[in-house]
């Protein structure tokens, strides 16, 4: 069953569409139909006199309707005026006023009838009224003399217009005349004065009537008004009276409110629904009284209420029958109030609740024509049939009248006619024209054929079939070419033949087909349904915060179907962006340069297809260092404070966190601003301490996140009165300089410390202990004072008071202080040394008497040098060491002595003058200790099974050598190590020869020097015994030959030749031939030998992932990784440890490290031959 139903109002974004769809009902033009008025004139139709009058009637119908007019009740033969004429094929008149015309003998009610043969359409009432803008009558207007603090009214009393003028009050100057709370224009037009001040004194009070109609201004003459003060009536009657009279007129006196307008306690308003409700109260009264509005037994309409004209009136827009009731105003000032209740009815013209439509029947059919309407007082209803009351009109028997319904039966075609309903109350009339029309036609479809829809997926489709026939035909839907027809929930089918479906999908798209039949036939119409892929903001602007002067982009990144064309513009708070260079749009995005304040704001990307919008806004938000504080203010001024005030400037967005204050002093130094004081940013004001004797000027600088603010300007300058000084000099001291004097130092007092004129220094001193009396002087302001003829090093007790020419400052504290120092007198003594260990010594002595230090004891300097090596028994350059024990220690530690060595030491105390005598010298010896490694180990002259081991004995031996010792052991061709011999040789000796050891073997030795101590640390080497003199022999025959070296050569060239092709079949990627060939043909001369058992190793191919055997080649770009190959001579650091016999023979030869080297550092060694050299070079 198909599905129908009515737009609700949460598919407004459809209502637009089916609106339009709903002219699909309307009788088709090239069928026969009853007239229908499409266009007519207001009612109430007021016209400027000075133009021509048109008075517009547009109608349609088949065949096209002629017209007529009545005017005032009777018939208007235009064909009688030469001022009259109508359009061609239309109704309009137009009334030719510029030519001679005059619009007042035009006025009156006008009603236009379109007629053909189906019926007659009539128009409504139409009120013709020319508009008038009529002269202010003369008057004589007596200037107005009031009181101050009396009320006043000045009328305005405009002449009638029409329509009614618009009212306001100006100067001479055309400036509009200021109003407030105490001043104001009521509705009437009359400008009511609360109370009078003096300012309220002026000659030309205009009241100004501008009447739109016309676009003229009319002008009362100008009102005077003098305001009377208290003070002039003094004067004047003072100026009348004799000096014995008694006279004086009263203050200004407050008064209790009294309502000006509207007068008494209750009044009545009368409104009508849909219209605006205004409502005036003003009072006079001193002080103002303010209004306030109620609504007795309920509220006022929330969303509809306003107040205006400083509350003194009450607005209520869009009233209805609800707004009924009572509203009170209450005026109240503080010496009481007063209320005036008005009493408000609202009334209702007619109003539609259904309007009759147009009804297109079939022969025999069966209709209704339904008229509603409401208003209060209630509606009459009337019917007129082709604009004739249908009372009097010809009979139908089809047709019977039941009050506001038409019943028609069995319709006929003569029963086509234009039936008029009329709802008329006492404030109004509503007249619609409704046609009833019966027509036999078959089904036609009026949409396009093929009308091709796009819509965006996830959004409604409407497939439009826009339909006639009679009777009305069924309309079924159907996708496809051969479709079923179209049912269930996903579809809505509306009345008009339009086809919903309310959440279009992808698989939606196709062809849709359209069928409308009725009793007279069938017709079907197909249209074309496209679903788009919607368009998506997928990166949208994100909020910004940029500071002055800086740049930012805001992106816009979209998504849309690919056959859609979007546009993308930019708006700045819903506007055009400013026509600014600096604003650059990319594809993407937007990019402001320089940005300043007035870009803060909120930028909104708007993206556009055909089918769809999008858009996404971010704000901006441009910050920056807040602007300077201004209008500084000093107030509350006392001698040791004042009270700062100042107004913030503009935080530029960023909010302000404190103020700082600074004060310049322009008695003592102007020009240098110095630090005050800050207060949080919530703060505009502060008590700052002052000190006397100061010319102030203070200034405000604002903080916020971004930084400071330019300084304020300065405030006025405040001088603050002398007085004693607060305070002393800080920081005294007493510190000889030489061993007879007491210099005597402070820090001065700053120039606005000295609280007055004068600033000078008290400076006294007295021995401690020893005398009682103080010796004083006065100085300038300077800094120090030297106290001359004192005893070496004493304490003495001084102060520092400051005074200036008010007096002294307080009595300063007390400070201990020494004479000057000089060198100590005495050694210290009983010197004792104890050795600890071989690079080790504590040294302990006696303390000096204090007496003899004379000065401050700093502690004592311990000097010691090496005087010999017991060992070698010869002297060098003598370097002291210094070691300082600070305080008054008594032993100290001596680290890093040299073993088995002779030293000396002595020891003095330090005062701050400087050193006192040394103690005697004390000598110590160090113990023996272990030797370093010999200075060197070499191996020469290796024969088959001998090697000559010569050495240097140890940089350091530390003590008497009593032996060397060595170690050695083979290591075999795996890296593994043999048994380890160890010899130990005579201290004496520096040389050794090691006989029958194994040819062609690789060796590592181990050499350290002994004391009684122990061992030192070694060294090792390695060495290698040579082969039997047969194989060298013919090594060097064959090595020397040309044909070998030319073998050796070729080899290498075709080496090299298969690299270079490997390289190009490698980048070209696979195997390559030579691979193959090789696999096939062991070619001895290219293929490396293996290293175990002579035979030839396979040949791999990089892209095989094979590791590299051993004694394989090395790549083209001559690198091995360590685990590809066991053979490198890199591995030995210093290359090939090989050595050559005196006639040139080969004698040693490369060996690689394993992966994982034994701890002794085992080595292989295995035979020479010629093509493992030649491997190893290649």
């Amino acid at each position: 069953m198909m599905k129908k139903r009515r737009i609700s109002a949460s598919e407004a974004s459809l209502v637009l569409f089916l609106c339009q769809m709903i002219s699909a009902l309307d009788v088709p033009l090239d069928l026969s139909q009853p007239p229908t008025i499409t266009q007519q004139s207001p009612k109430d139709y007021i016209v400027d006199p000075r133009e021509n009058i048109v008075i517009q009637c547009e109608a349609k119908g088949k065949p096209p309707p002629s017209f007529s007019w009545t005017r005032n009740g009777t018939h208007f033969d235009i064909d009688k005026d030469a001022q009259v004429t109508m359009k061609p094929n239309s109704g309009t008149l137009v009334i030719n006023i510029m030519n001679g015309g005059k619009a007042e003998a035009y006025e009156g009610v006008y009603q236009c009838t379109a007629r053909n043969e189906r019926g007659a359409a009539i128009s409504n009432n139409i009120v013709i009224r020319p508009s008038r803008s009529p002269l202010w009558t003369k008057e004589k207007l007596e200037p107005n003399q009031v009181r101050e603090g009396d009320s006043l009214v000045l009328h305005c009393r405009p002449p009638v217009g029409l329509p009614p003028p618009i009212i306001f009050w100006m100067d001479n100057a055309f400036q509009r005349l200021p109003q407030s709370e105490r001043v104001s224009q009521g509705l009437n037009g009359d400008l009511y004065f609360s109370n009078v001040q003096p300012e309220d004194t002026r000659e030309d009070y205009i009241c100004y009537a501008r009447f739109n109609h016309t676009q003229t201004i009319q002008q009362k003459q100008p009102i005077s008004v003098k305001v009377l003060s208290m003070d002039s009536l003094n004067d004047t009657i003072a100026a009348n009276l004799s000096d014995t009279d008694i006279y004086g007129a009263k203050p200004v006196t407050e008064r209790q409110p009294v309502l000006l307008t509207p007068t008494g306690s209750t009044s009545t308003k009368v409104e009508l629904r849909g219209n605006v409700l205004l409502l005036e109260c003003i009072a006079a009264g001193l002080p103002t009284p303010a209004i306030r509005w109620i609504k007795e037994g309920g509220e006022l309409p929330a969303n509809r209420t306003f107040l205006e004209n400083f509350k003194k009136t009450l607005k209520i827009i869009d009233v209805s029958e609800a707004d009924s009731g009572n509203y009170k105003c209450i005026a109240r000032n503080t010496l009481g109030s007063v209320h005036h209740v008005i009493s408000v009815t609202v009334k209702a013209a007619p109003y539609w609740i259904t309007a009759p439509r147009n009804l297109v029947l079939s022969p025999g059919e069966d209709g209704t024509l339904i008229c509603r309407a409401n208003g209060n007082p209630k509606p009459s209803i009337s019917w007129l049939a082709n604009g004739v009351p249908i009372a009097i009109a010809p009979e139908d028997p089809s047709r019977k009248v039941d009050g506001d319904t038409i019943i028609f039966s069995q319709v006929q075609e003569r029963s086509s006619a234009v039936y008029q309903c009329n709802a008329s109350n006492e404030y109004g009339y509503l007249l619609a024209n409704a046609f009833v029309n019966v027509l036999a036609e078959p089904p036609r479809i009026l949409t396009p054929p093929n009308k091709l829809y796009q819509v965006i997926a996830d959004s409604p489709a409407l497939l439009d079939c826009a339909y006639f026939g009679s009777p009305k035909p069924e309309i079924e839907w159907f996708k496809g070419v051969k479709g079923s027809i179209l049912r269930g929930n996903e579809y809505v089918f509306h009345d008009n033949g339009t086809l919903e479906i309310p959440v279009a999908q992808k698989d939606s798209t196709g062809t849709y087909t359209c069928v409308a039949r009725n009793e007279l036939g069938k017709i079907q119409n197909e249209v074309q349904l496209e679903i788009k892929d919607p368009t998506m903001i997928i990166k949208q602007p994100e909020y910004k915060v940029i500071q002055r002067y800086g740049q930012v982009s805001f992106e816009c990144i979209i998504k849309h179907d690919s056959t859609l064309l979007p546009t993308v513009i930019w708006l700045k708070d819903n506007e055009e962006l400013p026509d600014d260079e600096r604003f650059l749009i990319g594809k993407d995005n937007l990019t402001i340069m320089n940005v300043t304040d007035k870009d803060d704001g909120t930028y909104t990307c708007i993206v556009n297809t055909t089918l769809d919008s999008v858009s996404a806004s971010a704000v901006l938000t441009v910050v920056a260092r807040p602007n300077p504080p201004f209008d500084l203010e000093l107030t509350g001024q006392l001698e040791r404070s004042v009270v700062l005030s100042w107004i913030p400037g503009d935080e530029n967005n960023s909010p302000i966190t404190n103020f700082v204050i600074e004060y310049e002093d322009g008695l003592h130094e102007p020009g240098v601003w110095h630090y005050q004081t800050e207060v949080p940013g919530t703060q505009a004001t502060v008590q700052l301490k002052l000190s006397p004797y100061v010319n102030y000027s203070f200034r405000v600088i604002a903080v916020n996140k971004i930084g400071r603010s330019q300084p304020s300007e300065p405030s006025e300058q405040y001088l603050t009165k002398s007085a004693t000084p607060d305070e002393n000099p800080a920081n005294v001291q007493g510190i000889g300089s030489e061993p007879d004097n007491l210099v005597i130092t402070w820090e001065s007092l700053k120039g606005f410390q000295s609280n007055g004129p004068g600033l000078q220094y008290k400076v006294s001193w007295r021995q401690k202990d020893v005398d009682d009396e103080w010796t004083s002087v006065i100085v300038a302001n300077v800094s120090k004072y030297i106290v001359s003829g004192t005893p070496t090093f004493v304490p003495y007790e001084i102060k520092v008071q400051a005074l200036n020419d008010l007096g002294y400052a307080p009595e300063p504290s007390e400070v201990i202080g020494h004479s000057g120092e000089d060198l100590p007198m005495v050694a210290p003594g009983n010197v004792q040394v104890y050795v600890i260990n071989s690079t080790l010594a504590k040294v302990h002595w006696d303390p000096v008497p204090l007496k003899t230090v004379r000065g401050h004891l700093q502690g004592y300097k311990v000097y010691y040098w090496k005087v010999q090596s017991l060992s070698r028994r010869s002297r060098r350059h003598i370097e002291k060491n210094i070691l300082t024990f600070r305080g008054n220690k008594t032993f100290g530690m001596l680290p890093g002595l040299e073993p088995y060595s002779s030293y000396k030491l002595n020891v003095r105390v330090v005062n701050g003058k400087g050193e006192g005598p040394a103690s005697p010298d004390k000598v110590f010896k160090t113990p023996e200790g272990v030797p370093s490694s010999p200075s060197f180990l070499k191996i020469t002259n290796p024969t088959l099974d001998s090697l000559t081991l010569e050495w240097g004995s140890p940089t350091h031996p530390n003590g008497v050598l009593t032996s060397y010792i060595l170690k050695f052991q083979p290591i075999n061709n795996t890296h593994e190590l043999g048994p380890l011999v160890e010899l130990r040789i005579p201290a004496n000796e520096s040389s050794l020869i090691l006989k029958n050891l194994n040819y062609s073997t690789r060796y590592k030795f181990y050499f350290n020097a002994q004391t009684s101590v122990g061992s030192g640390s070694q060294i090792t080497e390695e060495a290698v015994t040579i082969m039997d003199e047969a194989m060298a022999s013919r090594q060097v025959d064959i090595a020397t030959q040309g044909w070998f070296i030319g073998l050796m050569c070729a080899v290498a060239l075709l080496i090299l030749i298969l690299l270079i092709v490997c390289f190009i079949r490698r980048n070209k990627g696979g195997k390559y031939p030579v691979k193959e060939k090789e696999d096939a043909h062991a070619d001895p001369e290219i293929q490396p030998m293996k290293e175990d058992d002579g035979t030839f190793g396979e040949y791999s191919d990089a892209e095989d992932h094979k590791p590299l055997k051993k004694g394989s080649r090395t790549p083209s770009d001559r690198t091995v990784k360590k685990e590809d190959s066991d053979d490198s001579l890199v591995d030995y650091g210093e290359g090939v440890n090989g050595q050559f016999n005196e006639d040139g023979s080969f004698i040693g030869q490369y060996s690689g490290k394993k992966e994982k080297e034994p701890a002794e550092g085992n080595e292989s060694s295995e035979a020479p031959s010629p093509v493992n050299a030649m491997n190893s070079f290649v």
